[in-house]
């Protein structure tokens, strides 16, 4: 019997659940300081009268796009609800639990983007105004307070979901969890890859006409682009990666909780939710003690300091809690499973839950120090990228490819170091060595609401120099802390990119185990335990079979083809941006004059029609290709399929992360004197380069990290109908099924061909 299985009529009680209430009671407090600092940034003084009619201007923008982005994606979510239904559960109140859960996943993830550019668009103003009156300790307060409000937001959401689920189904959570990781999973992947096209659509076809082409600077106000711009990198950056950013956070919790329950019985269903309401007080430290000093060079030492606080009061407090309320025997611990017993043999259930913990803080950390220096200015990488530029832009793109490349061998041997390192822990068990990986991943979350500070603070920052520059109204010293704001932003965004990445791994991995828990558990319902074909199944991940080797590249191609279709997309809707602008100004020369006023709505509406028509067919790849393959090759064939997805996914998400941050931050040097400085050959070489850099850094590479997620769900929701379906003689409808996904993936995939890459006037 499984582990899983033979914990079935665990009573999830007593101090157990009270425990639970006050998680439930952290997790809504967490939001009640989300309200307070959000009151703060607000009262702050919002700029002169030009900059705040700027700044409507982005808000307007962002919130239509948002409005029609969710009326598009409420016709997927209403989908998947009516076919997670369909899908078998012991009972129909679990069935019915599942989805709509899986529309509360949706739903807070959705709120915290929605949230995230709410406030951004407003912050943004504020910042730039702090700048005016040449205040750059207060500039920062306000951009890091303003992330903040997200972070507090995604931390409290994601617990009190989490909690709901433990509360309301008990020991039968972690199928309910399943829909509600689901949820937050595929509409944050929805929304990371809509906002991206969107954001590096106008970010390019501003770069290529304004500055390449007309030799304006990139927040211009005679540039027709520029409102698209600043509107992108909130939809993008803000409410793309804060959902992104939260569903991290949901899934891992949920990867832990399954895994809990089989590992460490009532205490493992419990433990998971401890871990991250520790990180909402240590993240309360470190967004209020991150502050500028005067012997701090730049933003980011006081964000670092903050940073690396909340980390090692995080281990700290993570540590008294595991010996407070683990017990130092498996034999102590309650409903635990026999079999776990006597395959953990004498290894403390503390010793493993704090290290696992311990592991995953310290890989925050590393993955910090790493990103940073790979992308940060003034290092050596970006350095030599900036140098490149002396020779044209074909060195500049190949240098920032080879940091991309380098940089994401580095973290990946760190995020593998670290999910071998919390296998060991498991001492040979799989189920705890499983549960040891999955806590690793909530022991790096419990720095996420400082983490999701981090990645807000880099919008906030761009969209305050936009403002600033398209006003006039911000000259001499505060231009420059803006400009000094903006490079930290490009690392900070990075460094959250990379964190993300992390995450998905440790996740997927430990959702990866749950999947292959849930084989066994299927074959057991459908043909009896301890049967020949039983038996047989639970050897189905052999990689040595040639079918599981086939899954296993299909994993890997798909996450190829997912990055291509997102650049693919930015370059089509991009394009629409440059034939726009250049008639623009081609129609209309008084624009280039100062005499006329450009059109900036129109620019805004290509974005978000063709954003919103390109997300369709990635957002189906990511759905179906599983269905395909594990329908069509069976589940052997689907787990090497989620392998291959997971190793080429670290890598080509770190790659095209690091790349595009170093071609900016290269820029940013060019652009602050170095190699010349702007108007040379030097700075349209690094233009170039940055603009390719765009679509890597903000639109594929994040995109992966759900991507990766949303697969792993798919996987562990449709295993227990393909072993259904195929035990014992029910092939033909597997293969049907596989069939129509595949028609599916391939219509989209004609039909994403097809799209013009220009729009009719």
């Amino acid at each position: 019997m499984t582990a899983s299985a033979a914990l079935s009529t665990v009573q999830v009680t007593g101090s157990n659940l009270n425990i639970t209430y006050v998680v439930l009671a952290v997790a809504l407090g967490a939001l009640g300081i989300a309200f307070a600092l959000r009151q703060q940034v607000l009262a702050a003084s919002d700029g002169t009268d030009k900059m705040r009619e700027i700044a409507e201007a982005v808000q307007e923008g962002a919130a239509a796009y948002l409005a029609r982005q969710f009326r598009t994606l409420s016709y997927f979510v209403g989908i998947v609800f009516f076919l997670l239904l369909a899908l078998p559960a012991d009972t129909t109140a679990l069935r019915v639990g599942r989805s709509v859960f899986f529309l509360l996943g949706a739903g807070f993830s959705a709120l915290v983007g929605y949230n995230g550019m709410w406030l951004a668009v407003r912050a943004n103003v504020r910042v730039a105004e702090a700048a005016r009156q040449k205040d750059g300790s207060k500039a920062v307060q306000i951009a890091f307070r303003t992330g903040g409000v997200v972070g507090m937001t995604t931390v409290g959401l994601g617990l009190v979901g989490a909690s709901l689920v433990v509360i309301l189904f008990r020991e039968n959570a972690p199928v309910v969890l399943e829909g509600f990781g689901f949820g937050a999973a595929m509409l944050a992947m929805f929304m990371r890859v809509g906002g991206g096209i969107f954001t590096k659509a106008a970010d390019v076809g501003a770069d290529l006409v304004g500055k390449v082409e007309k030799g304006i600077p990139e927040d211009d106000p005679r540039n027709p682009a520029t409102i698209a711009d600043n509107v992108g990198d909130n939809v993008g950056d803000c409410a793309g990666m804060a959902a992104d950013l939260f569903e991290s956070y949901a899934v891992t919790l949920v990867a832990a909780l399954i895994l809990g329950k089989a590992a460490f019985g009532n205490e493992g269903l419990i433990y998971p939710l401890i871990v991250p309401a520790i990180g909402i007080i240590t993240a309360v430290i470190g967004i209020f003690a991150t502050r500028l000093r005067s012997t701090d060079k730049s933003a980011m030492s006081a964000i670092n300091r903050s940073f690396f606080m909340s980390a090692i009061i995080s281990a700290g407090l993570t540590g008294l809690a595991t010996f407070t309320y683990l017990p130092g025997k498996f034999n102590l611990l309650t409903n635990y499973s026999p079999t776990v017993l006597e395959e953990a043999g004498n290894i403390n259930p503390r010793v493993l839950a704090f290290g696992a913990v311990i592991i995953g803080i310290v890989l925050a950390a590393a993955i910090q120090v790493l990103t940073g220096f790979f992308t940060e200015t003034g290092k050596r990488p970006v350095n030599d990228v900036a140098a490149s530029s002396q020779t044209g832009a074909a060195t500049v793109i190949l240098a920032g490819i080879s940091v991309g490349f380098e940089s994401a061998v580095y973290s990946a041997l760190l995020i593998a170091a670290a999910v071998f390192g919390a296998f060991l822990l498991g001492g040979g068990s799989v189920v705890l060595s499983l549960f040891a990986i999955a806590l690793a991943g909530t022991g790096l979350l419990t720095t996420v609401g400082v983490i999701v500070a981090m990645d807000t603070f880099g919008p906030i920052s761009d969209n305050a120099q936009g403002i600033a520059e398209m006003s006039g109204d911000v000259k001499g010293e505060g231009a420059q802390i803006l400009t000094s704001l903006d490079a930290v932003g490009n690392t900070t965004k990075a460094i959250t990119k990379g964190i993300a990445i992390a995450t998905a791994v440790l996740a997927a991995t430990a959702l990866f185990g749950a999947f292959t828990d849930a084989i066994k558990e299927a074959v057991i319902k459908a043909v009896g335990e301890g049967t020949t074909v039983a038996l047989e199944y639970q050897g189905v991940l052999d990689i040595a079979s040639p079918r599981n080797l086939v899954g296993l590249i299909i994993g890997a191609a798909v996450v190829f083809l997912f990055s291509g279709l997102a650049i693919n997309a930015v370059s089509r809707a991009a394009g629409a941006v440059v034939v726009e602008v250049r008639n623009q100004f081609k129609l209309h020369p008084g624009i280039m004059k100062g005499t006329e006023k450009p059109e900036y709505g129109r620019v805004v509406d290509i974005c978000t029609r063709d954003s919103l028509r390109e997300l369709v067919t990635p957002g189906l790849l990511a759905v179906m290709a599983p269905i395909a393959v594990g329908f069509g090759l069976g589940v052997g064939a689907l787990g090497a399929y989620l392998a291959g997805a997971i190793g080429t996914g670290t890598l080509m998400a770190v790659f095209l992360s690091n790349s595009g941050g170093a071609w900016d931050n290269a820029k940013k040097m060019v652009e602050d004197g170095q190699h010349g400085g702007k108007g040379t050959d030097a700075h349209a070489a690094t233009v170039v380069g940055d603009t390719v850099g765009d679509p890597f850094k903000d639109t594929a590479g994040p995109a992966i990290n759900p991507l990766i997620k949303v697969m792993n769900l798919v996987g562990l929701l449709i295993t227990p109908a393909i072993v259904s379906f195929a035990l014992p003689t029910q092939s033909t409808k597997s293969l049907l099924i596989a069939a129509v996904a595949v028609v599916v993936i391939i219509g989209a995939l004609i039909r994403n061909r097809r799209q013009s890459t220009t729009i009719d006037y």
